[in-house]
């Protein structure tokens, strides 16, 4: 089954249509989530933190119901999981371009490489909590050393 973009479900788990890349989907999904980080970033790090919890919260119905919709597991176009890390990766982040593609690089690296243990969780845990775990997991390693760079480097 192909995803139905009129469906708000869908529409939100491919990132907008992100998703549908046909190289990379991962990575235009994160790209895709960096105007909406840009928005989120104008606000106090208490609503960063709740507009973030609800993305998470949210994201593990949306990428479970359209996994099942589909029929496959962690579909390569589901990318809201790639939204959801990119913002753990950019909390407190300072502002800048500098920042923000330091963030995204690091988040497709980690995304990418998923050092244990995103990769061996990633094999293991299944459903819409499993297609967003490895995701944060490598949006928090991200985080770190993004926030390393900001206490080595300032902001």
């Amino acid at each position: 089954m192909k995803p139905d973009l009129s469906n708000p479900v869908h529409l939100l788990a491919f990132g907008f249509g992100s998703g549908l890349a046909p190289v990379a989907p991962g990575t235009f999904g994160t790209l895709a989530a960096v105007p909406f980080y840009l928005l989120m970033a104008r606000l106090p790090l208490a609503g960063y933190l709740t507009v973030l919890a609800v993305v998470i919260l949210t994201g593990i119905w949306i990428c479970d119901r359209t996994s099942r919709d589909l029929g496959v597991h962690d579909h390569p176009g589901i990318v809201w999981d790639e939204f959801a890390g990119f913002f753990v990766t950019m909390t407190a982040a300072p502002a800048g371009w500098p920042w923000v593609v330091g963030g995204f690089l690091l988040f497709r690296l980690f995304d990418i490489l998923k050092p244990w243990p995103i990769g061996w969780l990633d094999e293991r845990v299944k459903g819409g909590l499993g297609i967003m775990l490895d995701d944060l997991l490598a949006g928090l390693f991200a985080w770190g050393v993004l926030q390393l760079g900001v206490h080595l480097y300032g902001s």
